[in-house]
């Protein structure tokens, strides 16, 4: 009375991943990388800081060390997206509730402050980043623009 094939069955799978402390990212550069350029943004959302990533890559030759692989045309990369949850995790990274835009947390900032970039890689990772923030604010303004457009459209249909 059992049926063959019919692949209905449940199986459990268990997936590890090694538990990734403050000391670990001490030791990985890219990491180390991604919270400085947080830190000279001051605020920036997941999607624009993948884009900066991106351009830094390709237009700086600046290679932070991230894969992308182009959807359309955006960027994206699946390891820097797994680094900044780890950041957020570990509370060197936090979400502005209402912008919803990455920041360092006080946390982050004594850390970086103790774990700094060597200066021959700090210096022009900085000056790259300061000939790409017009474009990267340019972006994020953008953003915000259609999504306060989208926001107050919800607001009017539901107020009816």
């Amino acid at each position: 009375m059992s049926q063959k094939g019919s692949g209905g069955s449940k199986e459990l799978r268990i997936v590890t991943k090694p538990v990734v402390t403050v000391e670990v990212v001490k030791k990985d550069p890219k990491k180390l990388r991604i919270l400085h350029i947080v830190q000279a943004m001051k605020e920036i959302s997941e999607r624009s800081l993948t884009n900066l990533v991106y351009m830094l890559k390709n237009e700086k030759n600046i290679d932070v060390g991230y894969e992308f692989i182009m959807i359309g045309d955006t960027p994206s990369s699946r390891a820097l997206a797994e680094d900044i949850r780890i950041l957020l995790y570990l509370g060197l990274l936090e979400t502005d509730p209402v912008t919803r835009r990455l920041r360092l947390t006080s946390i982050g900032e004594e850390f970086l402050e103790q774990n700094k970039l060597p200066e021959d890689e700090a210096e022009p990772l900085m000056k790259a980043i300061e000939e790409l923030k017009p474009r990267i604010e340019a972006e994020e303004s953008t953003t915000e623009l259609l999504l306060r457009g989208l926001r107050r459209r919800r607001r009017r249909r539901f107020r009816r």
